[in-house]
């Protein structure tokens, strides 16, 4: 990104990196008063509360530019959602209404900044998905090395917890990074012309309604904390709602492929919050392993140039739209698939 990025470009970065390193902070405090249900429905119902008027507004607008100022009526936005409901539902399965209930679940037994580090393997889980579901990219030497490194430092970070009463935790986080890495491969293939905000909108709405009778059954039967309450509306308004704005700003103005290289940073930014913030312990293993897992995800999602020109990295999963176009050269890195849906990591 050096040299290729405005000052905005490089404030959105910083954001980016903080908004979404910090959820697993949010969460831990979060489930210590609330049920899983009612943290996710929270989260779920705010940020679409949020977006759903602006993915409104933003469909009006379309309508009226494509139809010399006259309004269509339910916007165009919409109706390509309508046509594309069966890979939105699955995407919406695996990139929210089941990894954000087990990764909430999952935190009430691990630290956060264990549960941050175990999703930084995204990127390595990413590259072995996309190769076992039709994916032809040839895995250079290179990219098999970071493979085997990634996770060999997901193992030197899981093995401690592995013998204990976490292991199911660990799964259940390990499965949450399997379907961050697999989500986004619906949307790059079945998606790719559904508009962003509306798609991130309806995923948070559908969200709210299958999360929302659990909740129901499992509320709070006394008024929780203010400590509580503020991670539940952060969790939704700051790390859904405002980061996923951000995220379509930093890609406007940075492109996608160079957006995306905060992933590499959230997990540093989730084990300082533990640290800081909830006195989570700082050991010689997680910073050995975090520095294998981030070695393992560079080299293993590592494009090389080609002759006629940079190799196009894959970004997220960011349907088609002008606004997100950049002109700028992509970098060499390959940066994991994701999409600006996913504003729970």
């Amino acid at each position: 990104m050096r040299g290729t990025v405005s000052r905005k470009g490089w404030v959105l970065f910083a954001v980016m990196c903080l908004v979404w390193g910090i959820p697993y902070l949010f969460i831990k405090v979060a489930v210590g008063q609330v049920s899983v249900p009612v943290v996710v429905f929270a989260r779920t119902a705010i940020g679409a509360l949020i977006l759903l008027p602006l993915a409104i507004r933003s469909a009006r607008q379309g309508g009226r530019a494509r139809q010399g100022g006259r309004a269509r009526q339910g916007g165009g936005e919409f109706e390509v959602l309508r046509r594309h409901w069966r890979p939105l539902v699955a995407f919406a399965a695996l990139e929210i209404i089941i990894p954000w209930g087990l990764l909430s679940e999952a935190e009430r037994k691990l630290p956060s900044s264990l549960a941050g580090l175990l999703i930084a393997a995204v990127p390595i889980i990413s590259v072995v998905t996309a190769r076992l579901t039709g994916g032809t990219e040839r895995l250079s030497p290179r990219r098999w090395a970071g493979l085997v490194i990634g996770l060999a430092g997901v193992a030197v970070l899981a093995a401690p917890d592995l013998s204990g009463g976490s292991a199911v935790a660990v799964v259940e986080v390990l499965l949450v990074a399997l379907g961050y890495a697999t989500a986004p491969l619906i949307a790059a293939r079945k998606l790719a012309d559904v508009p962003a905000l509306p798609m991130t909108a309806a995923c948070l709405s559908l969200g709210a309604l299958v999360w929302l009778p659990p909740a129901i059954v499992t509320w709070p039967h006394r008024m929780p904390s203010g400590r509580a309450l503020g991670a539940l509306v952060a969790l939704g308004v700051i790390c859904t709602a405002f980061a996923f704005i951000v995220f379509l700003a930093l890609i406007r103005e940075a492109g996608t492929s160079r957006a995306m290289v905060f992933t590499y940073v959230n997990p540093a930014v989730a084990v300082a919050a533990g640290v800081a913030f909830l006195s989570e312990p700082f050991t010689v293993t997680i910073a050995a392993s975090f520095a294998l897992i981030l070695a393992g995800s560079l080299l293993a999602t590592w494009t090389a140039r080609s002759p006629a020109g940079p190799a196009v990295a894959a970004g997220p999963a960011v349907p088609a739209d002008p606004a997100s176009v950049s002109r700028r050269r992509p970098p060499r890195l390959r940066s994991r698939s994701s999409d600006p849906a996913s504003p729970a990591r």
